[in-house]
């Protein structure tokens, strides 16, 4: 990209920063919590722009100033100073250059948001549960090394371990935006520890990564819902027994998409707090249909997509985690290293890394940048 096609962008940008540092200072626009969230973060992604197109500026002039400097300049120090600052902003120059171009893409919305994570057993019976599991520790693991607090809101174990379904809460910075990519099918192939003849078998499980939603995303009419309690079941001593702390919603929502009025039904048992459960519960509910109301959202990106990276498409086969080669492979960008233990134990950065990348490379080619 040209250098004035460049600073055309930015400097198409400035008005709109400086009306949305204006409008942020309003206290009618900070009175409308919905608004002013929406242009906070508008300017924050602006306010980057604006660093960014300063620092391109400062580069194009000082590599000008520094040819000024070798033109005319008779000291040879101040001549060899003028071309390193050229050598220096000339290496800078394209790097910057290809952040900007990042940056000049519309962001996904819901990048900056925590998830729902969801992993369900598929195919494979006891060991697809098991499978389910090792995802879960896997997932668990990362969410230390990245710093983000993980809550589970509901489990259903497995006979032989692991779990047949199981649901948490993920908080934390760009959790969405970075755990998009690991939606799908996730394919294992092992031999299972209830295998008796040494055969391997190929199992798999379900991930779904959903968008939390924010109070004011969804309305829902709280006097609609319908509550039941009942006792957790499991291990957790005399309380658990006695108090009935877990909390079952039903509501009737009609989807806008289709028209049909759909029973939800969600239970939550994660805390012996009723009230705790009940406002998990809430939550749950409002991604649920946040979720169902942006599908079309998600539909309409993967129409566009020449590959599944992103496209939110939950039947797709992503990766295959093959227990005999040591080999984990991604489908999607053709991705393939041999370091399976570290992977299982949350090394998995460097994947979700790559996917970024294709990503941005898709989305640099339909903004034709």
């Amino acid at each position: 990209m040209a250098e004035s096609t460049i600073l055309q962008k930015l400097d198409g940008l400035v008005g709109r920063f400086e009306e949305i540092s204006t409008l942020i200072t309003d206290p009618s626009v900070i009175a409308d919590q919905k608004r002013y969230v929406r242009l906070t973060k508008e300017y924050k992604e602006l306010e980057d722009l604006m660093s960014a197109r300063k620092e391109y500026i400062q580069l194009n002039a000082n590599i000008e100033e520094a040819k000024k400097i070798i033109a005319t300049e008779q000291d040879a120090d101040m001549r060899e100073m003028a071309r390193e600052e050229i050598s220096q902003a000339e290496e800078r120059l394209p790097v910057l250059e290809e952040e900007i171009k990042l940056m000049l893409i519309p962001a996904d919305p819901e990048d900056d948001r925590n998830a729902i994570l969801e992993i369900r057993g598929g195919t494979g019976g006891d060991e697809a549960a098991i499978f389910a599991g090792d995802l879960f520790r896997m997932y668990s693991k990362y969410f230390e090394t990245k710093g983000w607090k993980m809550e589970v809101s509901s489990c259903n174990e497995g006979a032989a371990g692991g779990f047949k379904e199981i649901i948490c809460s993920v908080t934390g910075e760009k959790v969405y935006g970075t755990l998009k990519y690991e939606s799908g099918v996730h394919r294992v192939q092992r031999v299972p520890a209830t295998e008796t003849q040494g055969r391997v078998h190929t199992s798999a499980a379900s991930v779904a990564v959903l968008p939390e939603a924010e109070e004011f995303d969804v309305v829902i009419n709280e006097g609609e819902i319908k509550w039941d309690t009942f006792r957790s079941s499991g291990a957790g001593g005399q309380n658990v027994n006695k108090v009935e702390s877990g909390v079952r919603l039903r509501y009737n929502w009609k989807n806008p998409n289709t028209g049909v009025v759909e029973e939800i039904l969600i239970e939550c048992t994660e805390t012996r707090d009723q009230p705790k459960n009940k406002e998990r519960a809430l939550a749950r509910l409002r991604t649920f249909i946040y979720d169902k109301e942006h599908q079309k959202y998600v539909d309409d990106i993967a129409s566009r997509r020449k590959t599944m990276v992103s496209t939110g498409d939950r039947s797709a086969k992503i990766r295959t985690y093959n227990y005999p080669q040591g080999r984990i492979t991604d489908h999607r960008i053709n991705y393939t290293v041999y370091n399976l233990g570290a992977f299982m134990d949350g090394d998995i950065q460097d994947c979700i890394d790559h996917l970024i990348v294709a990503e941005n490379a898709e989305r640099l080619k339909e903004a034709e940048l």
